[in-house]
Order: structure tokens, then C-alpha cells, then sequence
């Protein structure tokens, strides 16, 4: 296979000059004295001493992590003192998960520690290498004409959802997209065109990949049976909704069939026949070919209690300047629970570093790339964890996830820190995958991370919307995560007041972000999103900026259905599709500056989108257009008649029942703009100190959101956004 090599991405160099593989000198002996050492040379025979093998080769370093582990088990009883372990740079190859329990806590306020020898870079792979490619020289019945001549053919015997070379991930064969019918399709049953699925010999291998009905989520779905003459597809596992038209996006193609040998037509594409044993490849270049075998990689597992009773967490355990890579694509079971709109599933192995029932432990400095599935979970019981200084990138899930246990009384997922994270193009296979998640988690401080090049949203922060607690059914969306036992039995006329005691998503702090094109892909998402999250929680200081993708119904930052008590403040939105901040009943607005909002389609600076807005602030904002298409506050509509509600039965959303003063309206193009919306405000009693006037940026074109010393802005008593404090820090400390 030859092909000449291609740099896909220049992020790469980059942004490893900003973040460094080098180890957090709170964790790290730099002066290389370690208790243990483990080296692609060493042996499990040895003693783990740092000495290069002698003569002899009677000692040296382990070889591997998990011996190394075994080893400090034995090493720290009746010890008090941190414990290091040194890991030498090289390839090792996993084929089991190495699990951390119990045994492996350090003790009172002491460390245990796995680091990269300093100025050498490990990497953790589970991939398998493929091995005894020859050229296929006969016709492949169903092969593109494209690919003839291309294609090379390997033997395997085990299955596999992804593939990658030194470039990274090997594009699976995909065919076109097509737009699937209105009411025609269920969650497991699709009717599809002509031509567009086959009874293929291996149809089990053969998967949908769809957009069901709505545009925030996409499903891959193995495929079980097809009927060529109904035209009708049948799958093993149910899409989130059904298989129908996008809802907002009738005219895009919202399915797509994969692994089969009559739609591997690009370079680089390849299918997978588990019937025949072989696998079908246009190598894009002539390196190794390695297939994934694990999707966890590492583990770190306290001892788990379903009921009321306490979890026992493994404590102080850290991990530093360790690469991941090469983990397999997860799918989706019969038993699986969904996390809001199945955007991941609770307590799911998906992650290449897992932390589940932990306690002051980390995972920083390390590189997360090219895998299928997500980079770092910290699941149900999680409590003081720390997630910094790592740069996570092309994932076929998410980035980084804080799950706890669903909606109940036991909330043990908390007060997390998620640091300085460079997290990029994620959501490669499941395009809603976020950068970032937190559900079911509580007083969390995730600032400082950089988040861009991703189909979907950037942050989330959920936890249950009021409605679903009183659906009945075990249906995989949310359903399955109720603690029932912890609740009382919620009717249909359920309040927010009445679930809120059981969402722990509350008091977290997001802060100091920077965020950048995202919804690349996907539709009605947004950089920010907050819903079904408890009280207490602040959005402030991030900077989101280019969020350009054509799409419909995105926010910068967004408060959706029955989201209460939470801050945005000091944000700078720069240069968005669609809308700048959309907020809802009491949460608070102040203080933001949002600049640009493009349109089509909408073009609202600030939507307010369920009231009533009593208790609500809409104060010291900076909304400034450089056009005229848009609108400063776009308003909840009536109903047909005039009614208080909108047609779906929500509040009117009115920024007149907001404290809605001293924001400054201007748009460049048209200085009446801001002049007639504050005039209309005022007849309703709001907006009597606010001002049409330039605020007087020191280059709002060119993102200077700085004030010139004479701004009316200083004036009005509107503070200054550090922006100084936004984005990646060099140093490795929170507080510098």
C-alpha cells in the first residue's frame, strides 16, 4: 500500500506547544528518583529500578502498567510517603483494561502517581495491527468503479467499528445521504429508496447511520434484515426518535448506510466483512493499519452501591502526561439510559480513561486522540476530581463527561474541577458528542478550556426536564435513570419546585471558555446549553466567537425549557449564527457584550422564550449590530389569539416583566434602531437608563471588545470583561 502522507492537521504541533506532555511539578520528582520505573524494554521479571538492563539482563524496569500497579499494591503497605511511578516513552499495547481498584488508593492525604518519564512521551494503544494486506486483483462484485484497482484485502478474524492508520481514523465506506420519508419510518424500521440497501450476504454488518426527525442527535444502528421488495429495513436497536424527515431541516440528508463493499468509492475507506473473514481497504498511504480492541483503556473503580448505601471511592490516584489513543466506537444496547436526548448513556465503558467512584484523583497533562468512542469520564459517585492540562482530539464520542447517579436523592458526583483542557474535534462518528458534560453534577469548576471544531455544542450542563419525571414507560431517553425509590410518584401536573430537590446539577461554575465554531454539523444546539440543571449555576467570562455553521435554532448560550436560577454574565458573544443568548423564566442576564449576530436565519441578540420573567435581570448589556437585519430582543409570540400563552402553552416571555435596564443598543448601520426599541421599552415601564449610543470599542470588527477611555459604556456604570483572564493558561495552576 503506498500512498504519499498527508499532515490532516496542523493543530496538532500547535497546540501541543501551548499545552505540553510535561508533568505537574506538584506530582513529579523532577531530579527522576522514582519508587518505580516501566519501559517497552523492561520486564515483569525485573524489580522496576530505573537502571538499563546489564550485561546479564538480570534487572530493570517492568513492562508494563499493570505489573507496575501489582507492585505498589505490595510496595505501600505500612509505608507513609507519596508514591511515584515513572513511565518510560514508547508504544505499549493494551488488550485488557488495566483496572485500578480498591487496593490501589493511597492512604490519608498521600499520592499514588503514574507519570510520564519527563522529556518522553508513553502511549497507551489498544491497537491490534493488521496485518498480511495483498492487492485485490480479481473483480469485487458491488465495488465502485472508483475504487477498482485500489482496493487491498486482509485477513481478520475478530470484529471491528473503526480502523486507523498513522494519520489517525480510517473513513468507514459510507454511501450518500438521502432524505428519509415523513410518518413512514419507526425507531427500528426504515423505508429507504431503491437501491439504497441490498439483502446483502453480510447485512449484520451493515449499519444506518441517521439523523432521527430531530436535528440534535445522530444514531448508528446495525441493521438486521432488509426487504427488497417493501423497500423496508429493520434494525437490532431503536433510534431516539423515529427515522423520519429533520423536523426544522426537510431538505437535508438526514441517513446513511455504512460498512459495505458497494459504497467504498474515496480513498482511505474501508468495510468490513465478518461473514468472509476480510477486511476491504484504499489505503490513503503505506503505514500501518491497526484495528482497536478495547474502548477502555484504563479504569480506576471504587466499590459501586446502587442503593442508599455509601459508595466506597478509590482515593488519590493520579495519573500525568500519558497518551491514549486507538480505542474502539461504542454502540448502543438494549439496556442502555440515555442522558438528555441520548447525547451519551449513563454508567456506559465508552471512555478511554474512566474514573468511576473516585476521590481526589487526576488526570492531567495527557493526550486523548484518534479513537471511537469519548476521552475522560468521571461517573456516578465523583467527588474533588481534578481534569486538567489535556489535550483531547478526533473522537469519535466526547470530550470530557461528569455523569452522576440520575434524579434522586444520592448526589455524590461533585466539586470536579475541569481545567485548561484543549478539547477539538470531537463528535467525529457521533456528531451531538459535546466537549464537555456534566450531568447529574454539582459545584464544579470547569473554566479555562478551549473548545472548537465540533458538529454540536461545546458545553453542557442538564440533568431532567420536569416532564419526563411523570412519563411512565422505560423507554432509553432519561427514562432509566430515575432512582424511583428516592421519589415520590410525580404526576403529570408536576412543578419544577418539586423536582428541583432531585437535580444535582446546581451551583457549578463555568468560566473564562473559549469557544469556537461549533455546530459545525448539527442543528438547534448551541455553545452553551444549560437545561433540567438544578439552581446556582454561573456562566461567566467565556468568549464564544465564530459560531458561523448555516443552522437553525443555535444559541451562543442557552437556557432552555424550565431552567431557573442561573447567572450569565460578562460573556462575550462575537460573531454567531442565529442568536446571541436565549434566556427564560428568572435567570439573569448582565453585564454580557454581544456583537454581530448573523442573519439568516433569525438573528436575535436576545431571545426570551418562557416566562413568566418574574425575578429575571436584563442589565448592563452591550448588544451591537453591524447591520440592520437583526433584532436586539426578540419576544415570545401569543397565541392565534392573542392569549398570554404561546401555541405549545408556555408563559409569555416579555422582557417587560424582566428588571430590564441600563443595556446599550447599537447598531452601526442604523443608530435608530437602538432608539425605537428603548422608546417601545420605556412605554412599558423598562429600559429607563438604557442608551442607543457607540459604546466605543477599541476595534469591535477586529474582536478588541476593550473600552476607549471616553465609552458611555464606563459611563453607565457597565464593567469592564477581562479578557486576559479567557481561554488557555501556560501555567498549570487555577489561581495564578
Amino acid at each position: 500500500m503506498k500512498i504519499t502522507h498527508k499532515i490532516k492537521n496542523k493543530w496538532i504541533l500547535i497546540l501541543t506547544l501551548i499545552i505540553g506532555f510535561g508533568c505537574s511539578s506538584a506530582q513529579v520528582n523532577t531530579t527522576l528518583k522514582a519508587d518505580f520505573f516501566v519501559s517497552t524494554q523492561g520486564s515483569d521479571n525485573w524489580s522496576g529500578t530505573l537502571a538499563e538492563p546489564n550485561a546479564t539482563k538480570t534487572d530493570g524496569p517492568f513492562a508494563t502498567l499493570e505489573h507496575a500497579k501489582n507492585a505498589v499494591r505490595d510496595f505501600k503497605k505500612g509505608k507513609s510517603k507519596d508514591i511515584l511511578v515513572y513511565i518510560k516513552g514508547g508504544v505499549y499495547q493494551l488488550n485488557k483494561t488495566v483496572v485500578f481498584d480498591l487496593k490501589d488508593s493511597a492512604e490519608d492525604n498521600y499520592t499514588i502517581t503514574y507519570a510520564a518519564y519527563p522529556g518522553e512521551k508513553p502511549v497507551f494503544s489498544s491497537g491490534k495491527e493488521i496485518k498480511g494486506w495483498e492487492k485485490v486483483t480479481t473483480k469485487l462484485p458491488g465495488l465502485p468503479k472508483e475504487a477498482e484497482g485500489k482496493v487491498w484485502v486482509a485477513n481478520v478474524s475478530d470484529k471491528f467499528l473503526t480502523l486507523y492508520d498513522d494519520e489517525g481514523m480510517l473513513p468507514r465506506a459510507q454511501s450518500k445521504g438521502i432524505i428519509t420519508g415523513e410518518k413512514q419510518n419507526g425507531r427500528n424500521r426504515l423505508k429507504f429508496p431503491n437501491g439504497f440497501l441490498k439483502n446483502w450476504d453480510n447485512v449484520k454488518d451493515v449499519e444506518i447511520k441517521v439523523r432521527p426527525h430531530h436535528a440534535w442527535i445522530t444514531n448508528m444502528l446495525p441493521v438486521v434484515s432488509v426487504n427488497e421488495k417493501t423497500n423496508t429495513a429493520n434494525t437490532s436497536i431503536d433510534a431516539t426518535y423515529a427515522m423520519n424527515v429533520l423536523h426544522f431541516l426537510k431538505k437535508t440528508e438526514n441517513c446513511w448506510i455504512e460498512n459495505v463493499i458497494d459504497v467504498l468509492d474515496k480513498e482511505g475507506e474501508w468495510a468490513l466483512n465478518t461473514k468472509e473473514g476480510k477486511v476491504y481497504l484504499w489505503p490513503r498511504n503505506d503505514s500501518p493499519v491497526f484495528a482497536p480492541t478495547l474502548m477502555e483503556l484504563i479504569r480506576v473503580e471504587g466499590k459501586i452501591r446502587e442503593s442508599k448505601q455509601e459508595d466506597i471511592p478509590v482515593r488519590n490516584l493520579h495519573f500525568n502526561g500519558l497518551t491514549f489513543k486507538h480505542g474502539e466506537r461504542y454502540t448502543l444496547t438494549s439496556d442502555d439510559k440515555g442522558l438528555q436526548h441520548d447525547w451519551d448513556m449513563m454508567d456506559k465503558d465508552n471512555a478511554l480513561v474512566r474514573f468511576r467512584g473516585t476521590e481526589n484523583c487526576s488526570i492531567e497533562n495527557s493526550h486523548f486522540l484518534h479513537s471511537g468512542s469519548g476521552a475522560i469520564r468521571v461517573d456516578l459517585h465523583g467527588i474533588g476530581n481534578k481534569i486538567s492540562n489535556n489535550h483531547i482530539e478526533h473522537m469519535g464520542g466526547g470530550g470530557i463527561l461528569l455523569a452522576g447517579y440520575g434524579p434522586g436523592t444520592k448526589d455524590v458526583n461533585k466539586k470536579n474541577t475541569v481545567y485548561n483542557n484543549n478539547i477539538h474535534h470531537v463528535g467525529e462518528i457521533y456528531w451531538h458528542s459535546p466537549g464537555i458534560f456534566v450531568w447529574q453534577s454539582g459545584e464544579n469548576y470547569v473554566a479555562n478550556n478551549l473548545i472548537h471544531h465540533l458538529d454540536y455544542t461545546a458545553i453542557i450542563l442538564s440533568g431532567c426536564m420536569t416532564q419526563f419525571l411523570a412519563k411512565k414507560g422505560n423507554g432509553r431517553e432519561l427514562l432509566r435513570t430515575f432512582r424511583k425509590d428516592e421519589m415520590p410518584a410525580f404526576t403529570k401536573d408536576v412543578t419544577l419546585d418539586e423536582v428541583l430537590p432531585y437535580l444535582h446539577t446546581h451551583d457549578n461554575i463555568v468560566e473564562n471558555n473559549e469557544i469556537h465554531h461549533g455546530m459545525q454539523r448539527l442543528g438547534d444546539g448551541n455553545a452553551i446549553y444549560i437545561r433540567g440543571s438544578g439552581k446556582g449555576n454561573i456562566i461567566r467570562r467565556n468568549y464564544i466567537h465564530d459560531m458561523v455553521a448555516d443552522m437553525i435554532m443555535q444559541a451562543a448560550i442557552r437556557t432552555d425549557g424550565g431552567q431557573t436560577g442561573t447567572l450569565i454574565t460578562e460573556n462575550i458573544i462575537f460573531n454567531a449564527t442565529s442568536q446571541g443568548i436565549l434566556t427564560k423564566l428568572d435567570n439573569k442576564v448582565e453585564n454580557n457584550i454581544v456583537v454581530n449576530i448573523i442573519a439568516p436565519p433569525r438573528g436575535y441578540y436576545l431571545s426570551v422564550r418562557e416566562g413568566p420573567l418574574t425575578g429575571a435581570t436584563i442589565k448592563n448589556n452591550i448588544f451591537y449590530a453591524f447591520t440592520n437585519e437583526s433584532r436586539f430582543i426578540d419576544e415570545l409570540p401569543p397565541g392565534k389569539a392573542g392569549s398570554s400563552e404561546d401555541r405549545r402553552g408556555r408563559a409569555l416571555a416579555r422582557a417587560m416583566d424582566a428588571d430590564t435596564d441600563n443595556n446599550i443598543y447599537f447598531c452601526k448601520t442604523n443608530p435608530e434602531k437602538g432608539k425605537e426599541l428603548i422608546a417601545k421599552n420605556q412605554k412599558n415601564g423598562i429600559d429607563k437608563n438604557s442608551k442607543a449610543v457607540d459604546p466605543l470599542f477599541v476595534d469591535a470588527e477586529n474582536g478588541d471588545f476593550r473600552f476607549k477611555p471616553d465609552s458611555p459604556a464606563l459611563k453607565m456604570g457597565i464593567k469592564p470583561i477581562d479578557f486576559s483572564k479567557i481561554g488557555l493558561r501556560k501555567t498549570n495552576n487555577i489561581k495564578e
